[in-house]
Protein backbone atom coordinates (compact mmCIF):
# COMPACT_ATOMS: atom_id res chain seq x y z
CA UNK A 1 0.00 0.00 0.00
CA UNK A 2 1.23 3.40 -0.78
CA UNK A 3 1.87 5.70 1.84
CA UNK A 4 -0.05 9.36 1.61
CA UNK A 5 0.36 12.39 3.88
CA UNK A 6 -2.34 14.64 4.95
CA UNK A 7 -3.04 17.47 3.22
CA UNK A 8 -1.77 20.39 6.18
CA UNK A 9 -2.76 23.75 5.45
CA UNK A 10 -6.73 25.33 5.22
CA UNK A 11 -5.67 26.49 1.41
CA UNK A 12 -4.48 23.49 0.57
CA UNK A 13 -7.18 21.46 1.63
CA UNK A 14 -9.23 24.21 -0.32
CA UNK A 15 -7.53 24.08 -3.02
CA UNK A 16 -7.94 20.34 -2.87
CA UNK A 17 -11.36 20.10 -3.51
CA UNK A 18 -11.16 22.90 -6.16
CA UNK A 19 -8.84 21.00 -8.75
CA UNK A 20 -11.27 17.66 -7.94
CA UNK A 21 -14.08 20.01 -9.00
CA UNK A 22 -12.47 21.75 -12.08
CA UNK A 23 -10.66 17.97 -13.27
CA UNK A 24 -12.98 15.15 -12.03
CA UNK A 25 -16.32 17.11 -11.42
CA UNK A 26 -19.01 17.51 -7.77
CA UNK A 27 -18.66 13.50 -6.79
CA UNK A 28 -15.31 13.66 -6.30
CA UNK A 29 -14.82 17.38 -4.37
CA UNK A 30 -17.73 16.61 -2.27
CA UNK A 31 -16.40 13.22 -1.66
CA UNK A 32 -12.99 15.24 -0.23
CA UNK A 33 -15.45 17.79 1.44
CA UNK A 34 -17.41 14.80 3.15
CA UNK A 35 -14.44 12.80 3.45
CA UNK A 36 -12.01 15.42 5.90
CA UNK A 37 -14.97 15.98 7.88
CA UNK A 38 -16.34 12.67 8.72
CA UNK A 39 -12.83 10.93 8.35
CA UNK A 40 -13.86 7.49 7.50
CA UNK A 41 -11.90 5.18 5.49
CA UNK A 42 -12.67 5.28 1.86
CA UNK A 43 -13.97 1.75 2.21
CA UNK A 44 -16.83 2.74 4.89
CA UNK A 45 -17.21 6.11 3.17
CA UNK A 46 -18.15 5.26 -0.43
CA UNK A 47 -20.89 2.60 1.17
CA UNK A 48 -23.36 5.64 3.00
CA UNK A 49 -26.49 5.64 1.79
CA UNK A 50 -28.12 8.63 0.77
CA UNK A 51 -30.87 7.95 3.51
CA UNK A 52 -28.48 7.59 6.24
CA UNK A 53 -26.57 10.83 5.32
CA UNK A 54 -29.70 12.69 5.97
CA UNK A 55 -30.42 11.94 9.19
CA UNK A 56 -27.06 13.38 10.20
CA UNK A 57 -25.78 10.88 12.52
CA UNK A 58 -23.57 8.35 11.02
CA UNK A 59 -23.98 4.80 12.48
CA UNK A 60 -22.19 2.33 11.24
CA UNK A 61 -19.52 -0.89 12.48
CA UNK A 62 -16.44 -0.43 10.63
CA UNK A 63 -15.51 -2.49 8.04
CA UNK A 64 -12.01 -2.58 8.70
CA UNK A 65 -12.21 -2.80 13.03
CA UNK A 66 -15.41 -4.08 13.11
CA UNK A 67 -15.73 -1.45 15.48
CA UNK A 68 -19.08 0.12 15.86
CA UNK A 69 -19.20 3.82 15.73
CA UNK A 70 -21.54 7.08 15.68
CA UNK A 71 -20.61 10.53 14.16
CA UNK A 72 -22.78 13.52 13.84
CA UNK A 73 -22.23 15.38 10.95
CA UNK A 74 -20.93 18.71 10.83
CA UNK A 75 -22.76 21.35 8.87
CA UNK A 76 -20.36 21.25 6.26
CA UNK A 77 -20.88 17.60 5.84
CA UNK A 78 -24.52 18.38 5.68
CA UNK A 79 -23.99 20.92 3.22
CA UNK A 80 -22.60 17.90 1.02
CA UNK A 81 -25.17 15.86 1.77
CA UNK A 82 -27.73 18.29 0.99
CA UNK A 83 -25.72 19.57 -2.14
CA UNK A 84 -25.69 15.30 -3.40
CA UNK A 85 -29.71 15.06 -2.63
CA UNK A 86 -30.78 18.15 -4.97
CA UNK A 87 -28.51 16.83 -7.72
CA UNK A 88 -29.08 13.24 -7.32
CA UNK A 89 -32.58 12.48 -5.74
CA UNK A 90 -32.71 9.40 -6.53
CA UNK A 91 -29.82 7.67 -6.04
CA UNK A 92 -29.34 5.20 -3.17
CA UNK A 93 -25.57 5.90 -2.09
CA UNK A 94 -24.51 9.57 -1.42
CA UNK A 95 -21.58 8.73 -3.64
CA UNK A 96 -23.30 7.10 -6.63
CA UNK A 97 -22.16 6.76 -9.92
CA UNK A 98 -24.44 7.40 -13.64
CA UNK A 99 -22.76 5.20 -16.10
CA UNK A 100 -24.50 2.49 -17.38
CA UNK A 101 -21.64 -0.67 -16.31
CA UNK A 102 -22.10 0.93 -12.65
CA UNK A 103 -25.58 2.06 -12.72
CA UNK A 104 -26.97 2.18 -8.76
CA UNK A 105 -23.48 1.12 -7.46
CA UNK A 106 -21.64 3.63 -5.22
CA UNK A 107 -18.30 5.36 -6.65
CA UNK A 108 -15.01 2.70 -6.49
CA UNK A 109 -12.49 3.01 -4.50
CA UNK A 110 -9.94 3.05 -7.71
CA UNK A 111 -11.41 6.19 -9.17
CA UNK A 112 -11.34 8.09 -6.24
CA UNK A 113 -7.74 6.80 -5.45
CA UNK A 114 -6.48 7.76 -9.29
CA UNK A 115 -8.62 11.19 -9.29
CA UNK A 116 -7.11 12.21 -5.32
CA UNK A 117 -3.38 10.66 -6.27
CA UNK A 118 -3.78 13.43 -9.91
CA UNK A 119 -4.87 16.47 -8.38
CA UNK A 120 -2.37 15.57 -5.18
CA UNK A 121 0.48 15.64 -8.17
CA UNK A 122 -0.69 18.81 -9.39
CA UNK A 123 0.04 20.05 -5.99
CA UNK A 124 2.71 18.42 -5.48
CA UNK A 125 1.64 16.29 -2.42
CA UNK A 126 1.64 12.68 -1.61
CA UNK A 127 -2.78 12.18 -1.93
CA UNK A 128 -4.63 9.24 -1.77
CA UNK A 129 -7.85 8.20 -0.30
CA UNK A 130 -6.83 7.50 3.26
CA UNK A 131 -5.37 11.16 3.23
CA UNK A 132 -9.41 12.54 4.06
CA UNK A 133 -8.26 10.67 7.39
CA UNK A 134 -5.22 12.15 8.14
CA UNK A 135 -6.54 15.62 7.33
CA UNK A 136 -8.67 15.74 9.40
CA UNK A 137 -6.01 14.48 12.21
CA UNK A 138 -3.82 17.12 11.52
CA UNK A 139 -5.75 19.59 11.29
CA UNK A 140 -7.07 18.95 14.92
CA UNK A 141 -3.34 18.22 15.98
CA UNK A 142 -1.92 21.88 14.43
CA UNK A 143 -4.83 23.45 15.99
CA UNK A 144 -3.58 22.39 19.73
CA UNK A 145 -6.13 19.58 20.38
CA UNK A 146 -4.54 16.61 22.53
CA UNK A 147 -3.19 13.50 21.23
CA UNK A 148 -5.65 11.34 22.96
CA UNK A 149 -9.11 13.07 21.36
CA UNK A 150 -7.58 12.77 17.85
CA UNK A 151 -7.12 9.43 18.56
CA UNK A 152 -10.81 8.64 19.81
CA UNK A 153 -11.86 10.60 16.58
CA UNK A 154 -9.96 8.72 14.48
CA UNK A 155 -10.57 5.18 16.19
CA UNK A 156 -7.17 4.07 16.77
CA UNK A 157 -6.04 1.96 19.57
CA UNK A 158 -3.18 4.18 20.89
CA UNK A 159 -1.45 7.83 21.00
CA UNK A 160 1.53 6.40 19.56
CA UNK A 161 0.08 4.89 16.54
CA UNK A 162 -2.12 8.66 15.85
CA UNK A 163 1.10 10.96 15.97
CA UNK A 164 2.57 8.39 13.27
CA UNK A 165 -0.37 8.78 11.30
CA UNK A 166 -0.78 12.28 11.06
CA UNK A 167 2.44 12.55 9.87
CA UNK A 168 4.25 14.13 13.30
CA UNK A 169 8.04 14.28 12.21
CA UNK A 170 11.01 14.91 13.81
CA UNK A 171 11.53 18.15 12.38
CA UNK A 172 7.93 18.81 14.60
CA UNK A 173 9.62 17.84 17.94
CA UNK A 174 13.02 19.34 17.67
CA UNK A 175 11.11 23.00 16.78
CA UNK A 176 9.30 22.03 20.51
CA UNK A 177 12.93 22.62 22.22
CA UNK A 178 12.87 26.28 20.92
CA UNK A 179 9.24 26.73 20.67
CA UNK A 180 8.50 26.29 24.49
CA UNK A 181 12.24 27.55 26.00
CA UNK A 182 12.12 27.18 29.88
CA UNK A 183 14.38 31.02 30.97
CA UNK A 184 15.62 31.79 33.96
Amino acid sequence: MQVVDAVKSKGEIKKFACLLEKHYGSIYSHMWIFGVNAALRISDLRLITMKHALTGTLILKEGKTNKRRSIPLNDTAMSVVRCRQKLHPHHNYLFQVDCNRAKNKPISRQSVSAAFMEVGNILGLKVGTHSMRKTLGWTMYSAGERIERICKVLNHKDSGVTMRYIGLTQADIDSAYQEYEIRF
